[in-house]
């Protein structure tokens, strides 16, 4: 009877608890415009400014073009060092900072999924009709993986010759501990105006320490986070992981042995979601060296590499044998 009664008074309290405060998304407002993109800011419907960054070929023929997506806490700029490379391989990459972040409107604060997804649509909309005839593709890095996940599988996808997945965010709750789901639904509830850092996790996003000095130092990378920020970004997490039974896109998938960012477990566990039938068109590629950080790694010329050496055709084995090394991993999980 007793446990009874505390189950109850706990219910309750949980209760009274979720329902105090709820989490701040800040949605796109209604369309006033169409969308464009001028070449240095895409304007979406609502009138929200995002800056884009941009990496032509100088000396060499543009053959491809790719839309990066940068991950949690960054901004577009991130693309730079994989920029410059695959510019000197012909390509040409945008990458834009998603609303919240950078110089987006609203910064530290969620928009939630839909918002995220709806973005990456009409951009990829955009680019198509600037480059007509050119191959396109999405490239997603960690957040903005898991958008790209949660784009594809819409009802409407885009339409864009493969995706590159590096290091996708897909650790939602299905593979989470109960207590740490616990904490994140109680501090989004009831402190969503919490800020957190990552300083005494002992994490290690990189082996690149000069390119982590330089992000530091960097004022457009947010250092805080908003607890509800963190919220939403489960909440896309869940729809990437869930996504991935349902991701058919020729694709190349990337992930790092020394990620201590996303776990290999949920990691894993996407792939194998990932149909029988589609598995034909797409790559997975393991890292024994690279970090979450794996495009700005000191050996991130091994994974640009297999990116530009992909797209050129994707039939083929990957230089750095990672599509072999991947094959041999899952096997073994």
């Amino acid at each position: 009877m007793r446990s009874l009664i505390g189950t109850i008074g706990f219910v309750f309290t949980l209760n009274v608890f979720l329902s105090a405060c709820a989490p701040t998304l800040v949605l796109p407002g209604s369309s006033i415009a169409e969308p464009r993109f001028d070449g240095k800011v895409f304007v979406t419907a609502d009138g929200a400014n995002l800056p884009v960054h941009t990496w032509q070929p100088t000396f060499t023929k543009t053959r491809a073009v790719i839309i990066a997506l940068h991950g949690f806490n960054d901004y577009g700029h991130f693309f730079e060092t994989p920029g410059y490379y695959l510019a000197d391989e012909g390509v040409i990459s945008y990458a834009y900072d998603q609303r919240g972040f950078g110089q987006a409107p609203h910064r530290g604060f969620w928009a939630g999924v839909q918002a995220y997804t709806d973005d990456l649509s009409v951009f990829t909309r955009l680019v198509r009709l600037r480059h007509p005839k050119l191959p396109l593709y999405i490239l997603g890095n960690s957040m903005g993986g898991a958008v790209a996940l949660a784009t594809m599988t819409r009802a409407s996808p885009p339409k864009v010759d493969g995706v590159i997945l590096a290091a996708s965010a897909v650790w939602g709750r299905a593979t989470m501990p109960w207590y740490q789901r616990l904490v994140l639904a109680l501090a989004s509830h009831t402190v969503p105006w919490l800020t957190l850092t990552g300083r005494g996790l002992g994490k290690i996003p990189s082996d690149n320490f000069d390119m982590l000095r330089e992000l530091s130092r960097d004022p457009l990378v947010i250092k805080e986070t908003r607890v509800d920020t963190i919220y939403g970004l489960v909440n896309l997490m869940d729809a990437a992981f869930a996504a991935t039974a349902k991701f058919s896109a020729p694709a190349l998938m990337l992930y790092g042995e020394k990620d201590q960012i996303i776990p290999a477990e949920p990691t894993f566990k996407a792939f194998r979601h990932v149909q029988r039938a589609a598995r034909k068109n797409q790559k997975i590629a393991v890292y024994s060296t690279s970090y979450h950080m794996m495009l700005r790694d000191l050996g991130a010329h091994t994974v640009l590499k297999d990116v530009a050496a992909w797209m050129t055709d994707r039939t083929k084995p990957l230089p750095s044998g990672a599509d072999t090394r991947a094959r041999k991993v899952l096997t073994q999980e």
